[in-house]
């Protein structure tokens, strides 16, 4: 069966033993929820229902992704139709090769038109602002939050779902100058569909209308975080995965529709006149990297209803360091759409954004080289051209740290083997070569380690050839350095991490300490173990190198999620050719916590306490958390 509704789905889960109802306990969504979820997830616990939420009449729903079994599990019986739709669409001759697999193939593209209704459960009740639940996830949080939201538009200039947007885009709706009851803060980063969708209406003087839908089927979140290809609806693809149409309906002439078996949705309109948008100050928010998003300006939402159903349940999720719920949508969406990246890329084999390094800061992906194949000594050629493609498309183009690998070098590599790759690269790149800068760039809006909001730089990273150097088994005997840089430790062959001073200098400066430390790092030659030089090919500086050496996971968070390669970047015997800037190993990455940085995020104890006694022995939380 397929979920028409999520109502369907949790009497499915519930009877299958994926999800549980918490019932006895007033569940607070401040704080208390969101750590509840937390330690739900990183259990391998069930989806939880709670039935009672203080301050509010509605269930919260949390851990309903939690688990790739469990999200498998609920689009089994429309995984094969859109894996077929998607493999067709990497490759059209797929359909020749293999009639009998698209045999469906017209009835999932009637499902992804959606059905129009006259009414639906979602237009059964109404309710305020003040009594939705007000989510708090992280002590620092600056106001309640959808954390689950499908934000709908469409393009002013062609309305109608055919050129609509349905993202998941974080709603905060209580907190800071908002008005209690007509206003919520609506974060849309930069290369969203809701951003062009916006700007056309203020190019007309307009105000946009937005739909925020909580709920529904869960192919409608799946959906709002899907990376689909341009000129396919969000919306439509909702129904191939849904296995049926989605209903819409529309509570009034002019309106946006909404699904009509959605939990909740608010109508509105982001808010202006006369070509400029209302913004007020949003945030702070706990978010994905591991850090708080801190309070910016963004879009106001004025809200001119909130419809729901009768028996409407909240879900909701929380974000962090990784892994986290999300992490498990990155690992379905990548299972998904893996065979789209060659017709998308071309000569891309596989990519790989690293959700332990937040996902945007840090991309692998394998690449062709076969440009000059005659050539004794090969060189990075086409790599670079994949690379620029990679960065310049689709939510790829978001990547900080782009590492570049050739197929044709080791035909058993995989981007998703990280200590391989590493090892791989690190072997094969030329410094003097191999690193390509692009700095002033478009960032991420949630990267805090660039010269500002939304601008920083990036850095392709490719290599291929044969191996230049063995990597380093061992911290060098001989290693000598400077004041202030200390307790080196190897992480991983041809890896060291250290701890260096604690940074005081303002954003955008590079640290004079760091180029006393390459020039030191300069004297030292290489020791020679046959015709290779034995060398350690990355040295990165922690304020915690025991941390950050304690494991992959650690050591990804750590480096690249506080550094900016322009800024953070040395080595020895540097300099610029032709604005090319070169080094010799190590390269130095300057993973210290920068005086200008986000704080990271942090459980509330007391929080912590709580839940523990609920947890204990007889505890409505037992063997949950």
């Amino acid at each position: 069966m397929s979920y028409p509704n999520l109502a369907a789905c949790l009497a499915d889960l519930e009877k299958n033993g994926f999800l549980r109802r918490v019932e006895g306990l007033e569940v607070d969504p401040h704080l208390e929820a969101a750590a509840i979820q937390r330690r739900a997830f990183l259990r391998g616990g069930p989806a939880l229902l709670f039935t009672r939420v203080k301050g509010t009449p509605f269930p919260l729903l949390a851990n309903l992704f939690g688990s790739l079994e469990r999200t498998r599990f609920i689009f089994r019986h429309s995984l094969r139709a859109v894996e077929a739709l998607l493999a067709l669409k990497a490759d059209p001759r797929d359909l020749l090769r293999r009639p009998l697999r698209h045999a469906r193939l017209p009835l999932t593209l009637l499902r992804m038109i959606p059905r129009p209704v006259k009414t639906g459960p979602v237009l059964e009740c109404s309710t305020t602002l003040s009594r939705l639940p007000r989510l708090v996830s992280w002590p620092g949080d600056g106001g309640g939050y959808i954390t689950l939201p499908q934000v709908y538009s469409e393009d002013p200039d062609r309305p109608g779902f055919a050129s609509s947007n349905l993202g998941m885009y974080r709603v905060q709706i209580s907190g800071n100058a908002f008005d209690p009851e007509t206003e919520a803060g609506l974060h849309y980063q930069i290369h969203r569909g809701i951003g062009p969708h916006h700007a056309a209406a203020l190019a007309k003087g307009r105000e946009l209308p937005v739909n925020v839908f909580v709920g529904g089927p869960p192919a409608l979140t799946l959906a709002a975080i899907l990376p689909l290809p341009e000129g396919v609806p969000e919306i439509c693809f909702a129904g191939a995965l849904a296995g049926r149409r989605i209903p819409l309906v529309r509570p009034g002439p002019g309106a946006l529709p909404i699904p009509a078996e959605a939990d909740f949705c608010l109508s509105g309109v982001l808010a202006g006149g006369g070509g400029q948008a209302l913004t007020k100050p949003e945030g702070p928010f706990g978010d994905h990297l591991g850090y708080y998003s801190l309070t910016h300006d963004f879009p106001v939402l004025r809200l001119r209803g909130i419809h729901h159903r009768r028996d409407a349940v909240w879900p909701f999720t929380s974000v962090g360091r990784p892994p986290q719920e999300d992490s498990v949508f990155g690992r379905f969406i990548h299972e998904l759409t893996a065979a789209l990246v060659p017709s998308t890329f071309a000569g891309v084999h596989e990519v790989h954004a690293v959700d332990a390094a937040g996902v945007h800061p840090l991309l692998l992906a394998l690449g062709s080289e076969r440009y000059v194949p005659f050539a004794r000594g090969r060189v990075p050629q086409e790599l670079l051209t994949c690379g620029f493609a990679l960065l310049g498309n689709t939510q790829t183009s978001l990547s900080k740290y782009l590492l570049l690998a050739a197929r044709e070098d080791a035909p058993g590599l995989s981007v998703r083997d990280i200590p391989g790759f590493f090892s791989h690269i690190l072997a094969r790149t030329d410094f003097a070569r191999d690193l390509h800068f692009i700095t002033r760039t478009t960032m991420d809006t949630l990267d805090y380690t660039g010269i500002s909001l939304n601008q920083g730089s990036k850095l392709l990273w490719a290599a291929t050839g044969e191996p230049r150097r063995e990597l380093a088994p061992a911290v060098p005997a001989d290693l000598s350095l400077p004041p202030g840089f200390a307790h080196a430790r190897l992480f991983a062959p041809g890896i060291l991490v250290c701890r260096g001073p604690e940074h005081t200098l303002p954003r955008d400066v590079q640290d004079p300490a760091l180029a006393a430390l390459a020039e030191a790092l300069g004297r030292a030659a290489p020791r020679r173990d046959g015709g290779l030089p034995r060398e350690v090919a990355l040295l990165v500086l922690a304020d915690d190198p025991d941390f950050s050496a304690a494991s992959w996971d650690n050591f990804l968070w750590t480096a690249f999620t506080r550094s900016d390669p322009a800024t953070d970047l040395y080595g020895p015997r540097a300099g610029v050719r032709c604005k090319h800037w070169f080094c010799s190993a190590p390269l130095i990455l300057d993973a210290r916590r920068k005086s200008f940085h986000a704080p990271v995020l942090e459980e509330d104890p007391e929080t912590q306490r709580r839940i523990d006694s609920l947890a204990a022995a007889g505890g409505p939380l037992r063997g949950l958390v």
